[in-house]
């Protein structure tokens, strides 16, 4: 029911059993403050928890006896629960856009296609290239390789190659992502700072 969190804090399951849900004879009693309390009958420890306006909240139920601290577990909860919500808020979805090609691309087409993949790399985005053959071009797939070799070069140092060209029936496909240093947020880079 309780395990520890990185800053040594606890995690507790809405499940956990509070107040008069404790059916033991006595437990490990932990204050309010976080100090030790020892061991002491579970009425002891119900009547400390009412006499502050608390609950008694068993954190580790497994021990023996059972360990108990003094809390506002309804607060606890609501702290967990916006912690939760705080760290899914900072996590970066890294999405992967696809640009197409084909092997007798045109110059300008090209340049195009190339400055799009450059600013989803910019975004933090992944990008997956493809070249895409049509009937008789399937027998002239190092065109693609020569297309997949010479977008690793014009992307450089602003990509990283995570996989090599593969083929998957009519396509060819390759994936770069983003350096490590370069991703950043995508809010930030639409507003310029003033």
């Amino acid at each position: 029911m309780a395990r520890p969190l990185p800053g040594g804090e606890l995690s507790i399951d809405k499940t956990a059993r509070i107040n008069e849900r404790i059916r033991v004879r006595e437990v490990r009693l932990v204050e309010s403050d976080g100090s030790q309390a020892g061991i002491v009958p579970v009425e002891e420890a119900l009547r400390r928890a009412q006499e502050q306006a608390l609950d008694l909240v068993e954190v580790a139920p497994q021990a023996k006896p059972p360990v108990c601290r003094i809390m506002d577990f309804g607060k606890f909860l609501y702290q967990q629960k916006k912690k939760a919500h705080e760290s899914k808020k900072k996590q970066k979805i890294i999405h992967v856009k696809e640009v197409k090609f084909r092997p007798n691309i045109d110059e300008h087409d090209y340049d195009f296609k190339l400055k799009n993949a450059l600013r989803f790399l910019e975004e933090g985005d992944k990008v997956k290239a493809t070249v895409q053959f049509r009937g008789r071009e399937m027998a002239r797939q190092d065109l693609g390789h020569k297309l997949m070799q010479r977008l690793a070069q014009d992307l450089g140092e602003r990509a990283v190659l995570e996989s090599s060209p593969e083929m998957a029936g009519n396509r060819m496909h390759v994936i770069f992502g983003p350096p490590r240093h370069a991703a950043k947020p995508k809010d930030k880079a639409d507003h310029p700072a003033s």
